[in-house]
């Protein structure tokens, strides 16, 4: 059973201590993550203030201490601890304190979204799902098709060989390109594992790149390419 205990730091806002503007903004990180509006939440907390306990869509909000400027309280869901913090008596006397603290909702909306946004990409994803600035993802797919070789000088006046493999699967298809041995490593029709690798935007279009961490192996060789 995780507890989260919050700790304060900040600097004055308005009437508000330094102090008590943390506990305000950790109060709309709690109602953003659980899906409630901040005033509905923070009426909840009144209530339980008064009447020792109260609900809030699915939140048990208990004051466990009353003392001559503050009070304690301990919220829970499904018996597993999700909070307890300490509110001044003046703060919970005003209408609605934690208007004003959109920026705490933008910032956990942010988190959520990088968080699911790096989770996509520690796992097998599908192509239809990739964006320009994705980074380590792993996927699956079908090579069908590999352009020409080219060569190309590079900054170190040495030559190397490129080519694009087009990739698909059932949501779309994407270019990977293949440096120097790695071009002879896949044929057309073989089903091929990427992993670590980064997804780019090239001339409008979005391309994967492996780069010096990135794998490629092949995981189905097409049986044609095996019989010749």
């Amino acid at each position: 059973m995780r507890k989260r205990t919050w700790t304060g730091r900040g600097r004055p806002r308005g009437s508000h201590r330094a102090r008590d503007i943390r506990i305000l903004e950790y109060l709309v990180e709690l109602a953003t993550k659980h899906g409630i509006s901040t005033r509905e939440f923070f009426k909840a907390i009144v209530r339980a203030w008064k009447n020792g306990k109260a609900m809030c869509r699915g939140l048990n909000i208990q004051c466990r201490v009353k003392k001559r400027d503050c009070a304690i309280f301990l919220i829970t869901e499904d018996c597993t601890v999700i909070a307890q913090f300490p509110i001044q008596e003046y703060v919970l006397k005003e209408t609605n304190p934690l208007k004003g603290f959109d920026y705490v909702h933008e910032r956990v909306k942010h988190a959520a979204k990088m968080k699911e946004r790096k989770s996509l990409e520690n796992h097998h994803i599908q192509i239809g799902n990739l964006k320009p600035g994705m980074k380590r993802i792993s996927l699956k797919a079908r090579v069908i098709e590999i352009s020409k070789p080219k060569s190309v000088l590079t900054r170190f006046f040495d030559y190397v060989v490129f080519a694009n493999a087009t990739l698909a699967d059932e949501t779309g298809k994407i270019n990977l390109t293949l440096w120097n041995a790695r071009i002879n490593m896949i044929s057309i029709n073989d089903i091929v594992q990427i992993e670590n690798a980064n997804v780019i935007m090239f001339r409008g279009e979005k391309q994967l790149r492996t780069g010096r961490n990135g794998r490629l192996k092949v995981v189905e060789t097409n049986p044609i390419n095996v019989i010749q």
